[in-house]
């Protein structure tokens, strides 16, 4: 039987279950497999309208991936995976600007390009948050800047005015004085690809349980690890030691009432939000 392939995705409960020993206390017979670090940062740099949805269209690798929640429940409705129902997470995100910028309050994002993961958590989350704000046609949403460590050095660089961040990323922009105009946390699923074995899976989640726990607990012992997902260029400017814990794990159920509730909304303005890039 091939083993149950781990790989993190910008988290650190598999960090520290890898760390102390947690899926081997379970009896799973894993592989840890480390998809994103890069010198560069390039591996999350996918292109122009490519995100967490196109990448579950493409096929991932491990037996158990996360995104947010409505791109989880739209793949999963399309046959690209199945969801895992018994757990969900939360992950802190939100719309920042350099500190020199003009822009003080959400109202003042309208017309300015914001950039965002094309069909991901930073695309609807941004979408969610301004609104309470902005006319949907006032929102300027930019696809072509990549994902997650692509959008954050264009930012730093000053090459966009505005960028959507989750996990390490808004950490470090909050440590480099960069200015958060809304705060726009939102819900993660998991995923499962192909046919793992149930018990497995269980000793998987269990696992991540003991990790959250210990990030509870404890959690300027484990944020060094966000170090490991960071491109080489930025390593010597992190303090870690200032961070948060990132994104947290809640071992309930994702209900079949937030699945339709949130496929919903997906089916109202997964068109909406202007596209400032054409």
């Amino acid at each position: 039987m091939a083993k149950f392939v781990i790989a993190p995705h910008m988290r650190l409960h598999e960090w520290i279950a890898e760390e102390k020993g947690y899926f081997q206390a379970e009896g799973l017979e894993y592989e840890f497999r480390d998809e994103l670090s890069t010198e560069d940062g390039k591996k999350h740099d996918l292109g122009d309208r490519i995100g967490a949805y196109q990448t579950f269209e493409r096929g991932r690798t491990t037996d158990v991936s996360c995104a947010c929640h409505w791109t989880v429940n739209v793949a999963a409705s399309n046959g690209h995976g199945k969801l895992y129902g018994d757990a969900y997470s939360v992950s802190p995100a939100g719309v920042f600007v350099p500190p020199e910028s003009p822009v003080r309050q959400p109202a003042d994002l309208a017309g300015v390009p914001i950039s965002v993961g094309y069909q991901s958590g930073s695309h609807y989350a941004t979408i969610q948050g301004i609104e309470q704000y902005l006319k949907l046609e006032d929102i300027q949403l930019s696809f072509k800047d990549g994902l997650l460590f692509k959008r954050m050095e264009l930012l730093i660089d000053r090459k966009v005015p505005a960028a959507s961040l989750f996990s390490g990323p808004y950490y470090f922009m909050e440590q480099l004085g960069f200015r958060k105009i809304i705060d726009t946390t939102f819900m993660m699923a998991s995923m499962i690809t192909g046919d793992p074995d149930p018990e497995d899976l269980r000793k998987y989640f269990r696992a991540l349980r003991r990790a959250q726990r210990d990030l509870d607990l404890r959690p300027e012992l484990y944020t060094h690890h966000y170090k490991k997902e960071f491109p080489a260029r930025f390593q010597e400017q992190m303090d870690t030691r200032r961070w948060g814990p990132g994104e947290r794990i809640v071992f309930e159920p994702y209900t079949r009432e937030v699945f339709e509730e949130s496929f919903q909304w997906i089916a109202r303005h997964l068109s909406r939000g202007r596209d400032g890039d054409g």
